[in-house]
């Protein structure tokens, strides 16, 4: 009776240890500068990756078809991606704010966006108080 529960037991852990896993692998996956993915070249073709870096002035947005063109910058400026993005734009994306994007990098240089997730590009500080 005893190794029914313990056999019952290892059963019903082996999916919840998996699962758990396979959640936490997904969460933190790692970012990219811009640098570090061209230096990859091919190897990250078509996979799904995240990138981080800033977004360079002269974003291109087309609201009837919901799409956005931008150009992701590295940290010195030095290096770029052409970004295209499909979807409602957040409303704290503008030119000069560092971004994440999450999408895949094609064989054409181009990286299309599924996901945009923008910086904080200031601290909060409490208001001036009135007199």
């Amino acid at each position: 009776m005893k190794k029914k529960f313990i056999i019952g037991g290892i059963i019903m852990l082996i999916p919840i240890i998996f699962l758990s896993y396979m959640g936490l692998k997904s969460s933190l996956t790692y970012y990219y500068e811009v640098n570090e993915l061209l230096d990859k070249g091919t190897e990250v073709y078509g996979k799904n990756v995240r990138v981080g870096g800033e977004v360079a002035p002269g974003s291109q947005s087309d609201v009837t078809k919901f799409e956005l063109r931008f150009t992701l910058l590295d940290i010195n400026g030095e290096n770029s991606i052409p970004v295209i993005y499909n979807g409602a734009v957040p409303d704290t994306f503008r030119d000069g704010r560092g971004v994440i994007i999450e999408g895949k990098y094609t064989a054409a240089g181009i990286f299309e966006a599924k996901t945009i997730i923008t910086k904080c590009g200031s601290k909060y500080e409490p208001a001036d108080a009135r007199n």
